[in-house]
This record gives structure tokens, sequence and C-alpha cells, in this order.
């Protein structure tokens, strides 16, 4: 079955499928670098570089002409991001954001499955006239025929290092007996004991202790290995890969360090010593007396770690290293496997600077943010695996 990606970013929610043998046609990114990182990896994929809403009905028609999809996947946002003009309509209503382009394509293909990915929050969400979102959604869905299923799935459930739940709905021509994957992992103790057929899921360290061990402005785009796999899950991340990519620390001040070195494992930049907390911008020396609980948190290397964001680059200090984790170990905490290269540069400044200065044109997803939004591919694997037994 053929697969088309919308809002693909660096193509993390269609790698599952790939894995699980369905054959990927194409994608549409609006972020350059994504789409390189997409493009790069997927070869054989048509990559429409845009904002799919300026793409025409007949240009995108042309386009996957010979390879019509049977599958769409896409992560529009929804919540925060409507595309209506000005006071035209209420900018909490999805059929007013990009979900609507899933409708669209919808329209076009009529694929047997199409399948949406968000936050779990638009559950929770409500237009201003009070109706919720996910009805919205659904009714959307249904109106094309198709059968809604909807919900909330924890990454480490599927063998992910990582606490990440995501709201999934699946849209179906036919009826589907088990829409969802049943959980082959579990963190909890109490639940692999061997009692049942759950494995544990990976942790932090399983994931990422036999990278290059590198400090502060240390790394670089490619590395060789230094030490054999230790587990199953790094063997099955290094499949394929005779090379490290993407392995670049960032390039931490002699303070930062100190501070990062006062921290144990939990704490965070609002736990180190007075003279160690961060200068304020512009302060002359001051330090901040503005301290977020939730960067530079080092995490304990024995349990999952916490859910990737875009910008982990400043969320997260490596268990044992006194820096940030780089971007391939972010990629390894989201399950891409070692082959899959990310292109653009490392670290970008403020996507909100650029814009006040007017930089539009340097406005790209950097490596961390296109790792940080992306479906973890072992999630979207057992979607795929589950789904291809029913369709």
């Amino acid at each position: 079955m053929n697969v088309l990606d919308l809002f693909a970013g660096a193509g993390g929610f269609s790698l599952g499928f790939q894995l699980a043998g369905f054959n990927l046609i194409g994608a549409i990114e609006l972020d350059k670098w994504a789409a390189e990182t997409f493009q790069h990896n997927h070869p054989s994929s048509k990559v429409l570089i845009g904002d799919i809403a300026s793409f025409s009905d007949e240009e995108v028609l042309s386009a996957f002409q010979d390879n019509k999809p049977d599958i769409i996947l896409g992560g529009p946002p929804c919540q925060g991001f409507s595309i209506c003009t000005k006071n035209a309509g209420d900018p909490t209503d999805p059929r007013n954001s990009l979900f609507i382009e899933m409708i669209r394509f919808g329209k076009l293909f009529s694929p047997s499955l199409i399948i949406m990915e968000n936050v779990p929050n638009l559950l929770k969400a409500k237009t201003k006239s009070g109706d919720n979102v996910i009805d919205i959604v659904e009714s959307e869905l249904e109106g094309l025929k198709y059968n809604v299923y909807i919900d909330v799935l924890d990454a480490t459930s599927f063998g992910v290092p990582q606490i990440r739940k995501r709201l999934f709905v699946i849209a179906s021509k036919k009826k589907l007996t088990r829409p969802f994957p049943l959980a082959t992992h579990s963190s909890e103790p109490s639940l692999f004991s061997g009692l049942d057929s759950l494995k544990q899921s990976p942790t932090l360290w399983d994931a990422i202790s036999d990278l290059p061990l590198i400090e502060a402005r240390e790394g670089a785009e490619v590395l060789e290995y230094s030490i054999s796999p230790q587990n199953e899950y790094q063997q099955l991340m290094r499949e394929y890969s005779k090379k490290v990519y993407n392995h670049k620390a960032m390039m931490h001040s002699k303070r930062t360090v100190e501070r990062f070195s006062v921290m144990r494992w939990g704490e965070s930049v609002a736990d180190v010593p007075a003279h160690l907390m961060p200068y304020k911008r512009n302060g002359n020396g001051e330090l901040s007396t503005k301290v977020y609980d939730q960067n530079n948190r080092r995490m304990y290397p024995n349990a999952p770690c916490h859910t990737i964001p875009a910008s982990f680059y400043a969320n997260f200090v490596h268990p044992y290293r006194n820096r940030n984790f780089t971007a391939r170990e972010g990629a390894r905490i989201q399950s891409f496997p070692d082959w899959y290269v990310f292109h653009g540069k490392p670290t970008v400044v403020s996507q909100k600077l650029l814009e006040k200065e007017g930089r539009i044109g340097e406005k790209h997803l950097c490596q961390y943010n296109q790792i940080g939004n992306a479906v973890p591919p072992l999630m979207a694997q057992a979607i795929a695996d589950n789904l291809k037994r029913q369709v």
C-alpha cells in the first residue's frame, strides 16, 4: 500500500510505515531543511516543498497520479495555528486550521486510511462556542464516509526509551476490529516480571550508552563507533549503519559546564548554587532571578527519558557528561536508526528573534527541531504493523 506523508517534517511517521513494509511514495513539507532530511533518507519518494495550502488540487493530483496514496499520514498543527484570515472565523476551530488540508487530500484521493497525530490536549480543546475540537475532527472525517477511532498512546509501550504520549486519530474505510496496537513493552517493573509477554521498555542509558563519549564542544557530524552495541535496542539502532552521524555537542561556556557539574540526577538549573545561576540577557553580568525549573534538567540514566520537545538542546543534561544531549542522542531517544541522517544546522537562534529582526529567510527547523517534532518511528511502526493485518 502506498503512503503519502503530509506535514512530514523529518519523516519519523512515514519511516515507521516503511519499516512495516509499506511503500512510501512521497511527502509534503514546508521547511526546507526538514524536507532535505526527508529526501536524503527516502530518495525514491517525491517531496513537495512549500505551504501545503499553496498546492492546487491539480498540482497534487499530477504529482501523485502514477502512485496514488492508499494511506495518508499527517500531524497538522491544529490549535493556535489557524490559517483563517483575520476576523474571518474562530481560530480554535479545526476547520480554520491546517487540519482542513487533510480533509482536502482525503477528498482528492479517497485513501483506505487517514491517520492523524497530535498532542493529547486536543481532547480537552474547545472552540469559542464551546464545541469539542476532537468532535469536529471526527465529524469531518465521518463526512467522508470513514470509520473513526481515537486513542492516546505512550511511546514506552512500543519499545521507545521515552515517555511520550500522543493522540492518534485513525480514519478507515473498512471497519477495524482492533484499530490500535497492543502494548509490547512496559516501563512498570510489575508488568514485565515474566508473568506476561511484555518486555521492559529501554531506558535512556540503554539507548545512548554505546555512542562515542564526548564532552561539551566536542564531537562531529560524522564519527566512528568506539564500542560494540551493548544491548538489543542498540543493535537495532545500529543496523545498516557504519558511522555515527549528527553527534556534535553544544558549544557550552566554561561556566555552563561548571553549572552542570554540580547537578545531580533529577535536578535542574533551578537547583544550582546562586553564584552559578545564568546571567540576565543584556544584564551586564547581573544574575537572573527568573529560572525555569524545566530547563537543563539532568536525566536519570536508568529510566525512560522525559518527552523530547523541539528545543530539547536546552531541556536536558546528559546523565554523566556535563553537557546537553547531542542531536544523535535525541534521535536515539526518539528511536530513529543511526543511518537516518539529519540535514540543516544542529541549532539556530530563536525563531522569535529571527522574526523580530526580519530574518525570515533563516527560519528553518534545525536538527534538534526536526528530531523533537517527529513521531517516534518505532511507535509509528507498531501502528502500521497492527493496521496492515486488517486493511
